[in-house]
């Protein structure tokens, strides 16, 4: 069963469902792109590892129990038969580290078969990358990479949530984008940006200047990973949206047009 929405779901954020979005994304990605592409590319699947801290910690230890009748830690004891006071040894709290959590983050290469050489990186931005902290600092040290090289760029962001990587100015930015920049028409790039009431666009991935892009439709790639991953079975749809709030009028499109 297809998603009840044109484009892209915004259910599919829920922490519970994304991260097996995104992964089931870029192996879509890569074998719409494969097939496309001429002999001498071919894409391969990247990643780059950090460690970050979790919100709120990763947590190690099992806590012991607690019994609501012991004294006070540092209290004494009292003797029962004479009543005066027995020194006790401090004993120790069994307490919670928080411990830095490995991350990583794939994404895609277009790499020339003959030199091996990257010609087009593609990301799928993931919430750490639009949240502060070491996830950011990675992917913006990645990207200043791409932008200072020959290298094209394409970046999808199909997250509401989180702080944008980048204000464009005159770029009207909707709920999502995706980034196209082509290495030899830079500081120029073309912004897709729609909504959740429009479909996902289809997209021109650039290569070597003098070969022509490959035009990949985003909008069935997600609507195919939508039926193979059951979400129509798994996602509640009585339940509001992960946040951000909708603004009032996709609130009331979605309670009237799309769940009416």
């Amino acid at each position: 069963m297809a998603s009840p929405f044109p484009g892209m779901d915004p259910y599919l954020e829920q922490p519970a469902f994304w991260a097996s979005f995104h992964s089931r994304l870029i192996v879509a990605l890569a074998d719409a792109i494969e097939v496309a592409l001429k002999p001498e590319y071919y894409v391969e699947v990247e990643s780059r590892t950090y460690r970050s801290e979790t919100e709120g910690g990763l947590l190690i230890g099992i806590p012991d129990m607690v019994v609501a009748t012991a004294p006070p830690q540092n209290a004494p004891l009292i003797d029962a038969h004479n009543g005066s006071s027995v020194a006790t040894q401090v004993k120790p709290q069994r307490v919670k580290l928080p411990m830095p959590e490995e991350v990583t983050e794939r994404y895609l290469e277009i790499r020339e078969v003959e030199t091996g050489n990257v010609i087009t990186a593609i990301e799928v931005l993931s919430p750490k990358n639009k949240q502060p902290g070491k996830g950011r600092l990675a992917y913006e040290e990645k990207r200043n990479q791409v932008l200072s090289s020959l290298t094209n760029l394409v970046e999808i962001d199909l997250l509401r949530r989180g702080q944008p990587l980048m204000q464009l100015d005159g770029a009207d930015y909707q709920d999502y984008y995706i980034l196209v920049s082509s290495s030899d028409q830079r500081p120029t790039a073309d912004l897709y940006s729609f909504s959740i009431r429009q479909p996902l666009p289809d997209i021109p991935i650039p290569l070597k200047p003098g070969d022509e892009p490959v035009v990949i439709g985003v909008q069935p790639i997600v609507a195919g990973i939508y039926d193979r991953g059951r979400y129509d079975k798994r996602i509640d749809y009585t339940q509001p949206p992960p946040p951000p709030p909708l603004s009032e009028s996709d609130q009331a499109w979605l309670t009237h047009d799309v769940f009416a």
